[in-house]
């Protein structure tokens, strides 16, 4: 097997990992605030509780990635996957009471955790070197692509009684484990190919990184805990609790998220290698404020009956899907690590150690936007987000214009034009 084929082997099979990961992401995690609300009928404060065991995982990860890291990455994506799958089908066959539930959940969030650092590192790995940000946009498109199908899945599976989450066999979450099965089966794959990158044990991968080098990494890192908080349970939890939706209403949203996602995540990558990481992460900064403030106005008047009739639903309805695209710039912070790496070897530990902080942040937040939300109102919540997301402005700002990777990039973007041009000729 040629060079050639050998990498688009290794390609296709990471894209099916990520697409299956997707398809059973989007049939589980993006309705898990419906489930929640159907099946225990929690209050705002014990959704804001079910995070703790959820996003544990993402606390747990950094020590989980470097006892694993002696196994390579694609063994540890492999591990991760099996987590994921075992989780989500007990609580498909289970019908579990809410302890047992949220201790599957914990099972599950495993899995799906793990491999969030480790997709990052294995698409760079795989990744050619002058094409990592249109091979991180192609992964992103994949992924919502998947979401957009996941998302019709759910909708006319509810729309037409298909789908409860008061039945004992969950047969939503039945048909997204089977998902996590075919990643399961392509990860597996992926380890019999043995990337020299993701195959070999990396022992120094065992100690943590925490270097000054990184430091704005950790920051904007533990911004996003915050603002995925806010975003994927709060921001949801406004369409769920307030407005009153039920589960074909969030796939709708989701349905249209990841349509315009599936295009705009392909852009995206290209605008990372074409207007470079600062410009990036002003954007992101910028959206989130934006994004939330407006949120916060749209909820205070919802609450306190100044805005009536239709049109503030259709707005909060259109902030929830410009948020979920503000989200995902946030793909330039890996981007951003591998420019300022010391060495590559440090990026998996390193972006590990991003995941735990993340978290961390993420269920501190989610206790406190609890509270906030019952005893000041739930615009405040919103408010205290944006107050937050000037943290993104201010890293943007610090960091310098072009780094040495992007001047990599740059140079060998021109040596491919010249060649071009030679050709040509």
């Amino acid at each position: 097997m040629t060079q050639k084929r050998r990498k688009r082997r290794e390609l296709v099979l990471f894209f099916v990992v990520i697409a299956a990961t997707a398809l059973a992401w989007g049939m589980s995690d993006s309705v898990y605030g419906n489930y929640f609300k159907d099946a225990f009928n929690v209050t705002a404060t014990q959704r804001a509780f079910i995070e703790f065991p959820r996003e544990l995982p993402g606390l747990l990860c950094v020590a989980a990635i470097a006892w694993l890291s002696a196994y390579g990455d694609a063994k540890s994506n492999l591990v991760a996957q099996l987590f994921a799958f075992a989780g989500l089908l007990a609580l498909a066959l289970l019908a579990p009471s809410f302890g047992v539930m949220l201790f599957f959940l914990f099972i599950n969030s495993m899995g799906m955790h793990l491999s969030m650092p480790l997709n990052d590192s294995i698409g760079m790995s795989i990744a050619e070197p002058d094409r990592v940000g249109r091979r991180i946009g192609q992964y992103a498109s994949v992924k919502t692509a998947m979401g957009f199908v996941a998302g019709l899945l759910v909708f006319f599976g509810f729309r037409f009684n298909v789908f409860s989450f008061t039945t004992p066999v969950n047969l939503l979450f039945l048909i997204g484990s089977g998902a996590f099965m075919i990643a399961v089966i392509a990860s597996a794959l992926l380890v019999r190919e043995k990337v020299p990158a993701l195959s070999v044990p990396r022992k120094k991968r065992r100690k943590l990184v925490f270097r000054k080098e990184y430091r704005y990494y950790y920051l904007v890192t533990m911004l996003h805990g915050v603002q995925k908080q806010i975003a994927i349970v709060f921001g949801a939890w406004v369409i769920i609790e307030l407005l009153g939706k039920k589960a074909d209403t969030m796939s709708l949203l989701m349905i249209t998220v990841n349509f315009i996602s599936i295009f705009f995540m392909h852009r995206l990558g290209r605008w990372i290698d074409r207007f470079g990481v600062k410009r990036m992460m002003y954007l992101d900064a910028l959206t989130f404020i934006f994004v939330y403030i407006v949120y916060g106005f749209l909820v205070w008047g919802i609450t306190g009956e100044v805005l009536t009739g239709t049109w503030p639903v259709f707005a909060i309805y259109a902030l929830f899907v410009l948020d979920r695209l503000s989200m995902q710039i946030g793909v330039v912070k890996s981007v951003y690590l591998r420019s300022i790496a010391v060495t590559p070897e440090e990026i998996t530990s390193t972006l590990s150690v991003g995941t735990s902080l993340d978290h961390v942040v993420a269920i501190v937040a989610a206790q406190i936007s609890g509270v906030v939300w019952t005893i000041w109102g739930p615009q405040w919540v919103f408010f205290m987000a944006a107050f937050f997301s000037l943290g993104n402005l201010f890293v943007a700002w610090r960091i310098p214009k072009e780094s040495p990777f992007e001047k990599i990039q740059s140079a060998l973007s021109a040596s491919e034009r010249q060649s071009a041009s030679l050709t040509d000729e």
